[in-house]
């Protein structure tokens, strides 16, 4: 089994906004740098064979490039907050791609969560022992004007989740770029 999501990354200039923004947060486990990324769907833990067709799917898929903006920023879990993320302008193109690659992954035989899809960008897991929910609410308003500079997606990347103690790492095992003429290039 393969723990598997599909997600756009994110250019260093986007990173290195990021960065400063969580370094302004009172929290415990910040999302390290280089797992930094808006998910656009989740699949699970998937047999090899099963996500050979989840790749085959999202080879299909074809999609023009377009722009992001990240920005303001929020808290996922209401009075017990468990994350604190960067969230995403409005995008029409995005809405579209994630609810292709939504279809992609059923029609491979995969069980996608059935979740309205909140594009974000996960900053910081919190720890109710550790985490002050008051400092965080009050540093996530301080942050409420956060905003990248547009930025252009040009493809987005099929990633294995490894779990581990130190945290999970990614590693990108296809990427699909948005050009009718290229297909996916996989990843060694």
């Amino acid at each position: 089994m393969i723990r598997a999501f599909a997600a756009i990354a994110l250019p260093d200039s986007v990173l290195d906004a990021l960065a400063c923004a969580q370094a302004e947060l009172p929290v415990s486990r910040p999302t390290p740098e280089d797992n930094l990324h808006l998910t656009l769907v989740f699949l699970g833990d998937v047999p090899e064979v099963s996500l050979e067709e989840v790749h085959l799917a999202f080879s299909a898929i074809r999609a023009a490039p377009f722009e992001l903006v990240l920005s303001g920023m929020g808290v996922f879990g209401g009075r017990k907050p468990r994350l604190v993320y960067a969230g995403v302008d409005h995008s029409d193109p995005l809405i579209h791609l994630q609810a292709k690659l939504d279809r992609a992954a059923r029609s491979a035989g995969i069980e996608v969560e059935r979740r309205r899809f909140t594009p974000h960008v996960t900053l910081a897991y919190l720890n109710a022992k550790r985490d002050d929910p008051l400092r965080i609410e009050r540093a996530v308003a301080a942050q409420a004007g956060f905003r990248t500079a547009p930025f252009r997606v040009e493809g987005f990347g099929l990633y294995q989740s490894e779990l581990g103690k130190g945290g999970a790492r990614y590693r990108e095992l296809a990427y699909y770029a948005f050009s009718p003429s290229e297909s996916a290039v996989p990843k060694a």
